[in-house]
């Protein structure tokens, strides 16, 4: 005997997307100058672009810090929601 095949089903294919995780990412790259940095890079001025990073995450150390403490007290809150999607726009999740 031949033993049968299960039939493939296909999965929709989606991702997710953090909105504590992101948002306390875009803070970080604020807070670091991370555009200024990039620019920087970009043009070959890789010392540049590294003292800018280090200038500006020295200066802006504590909004870094709060920024991290909010993010991990929001992730604690957030685990504790029954509803795991905020958002669904197609094939993107907005998830806590």
């Amino acid at each position: 005997m031949v033993r049968r095949r299960k039939v493939r089903r296909s999965r929709k294919k989606s991702f997710t997307i953090s909105a504590i995780e992101g948002g306390a990412a875009l803070s970080l790259a604020s807070s670091t100058g991370l555009d200024t940095a990039l620019k920087s890079a970009m043009g070959g001025n890789l010392a540049g672009a590294l003292s800018t990073i280090q200038t500006q995450t020295l200066a802006n150390k504590n909004k870094i810090i709060g920024t991290l403490g909010a993010a991990f007290v929001g992730k604690m809150i957030a685990s504790g929601f029954g509803r795991k999607t905020i958002a669904k726009l197609g094939p993107i999740r907005i998830v806590p």
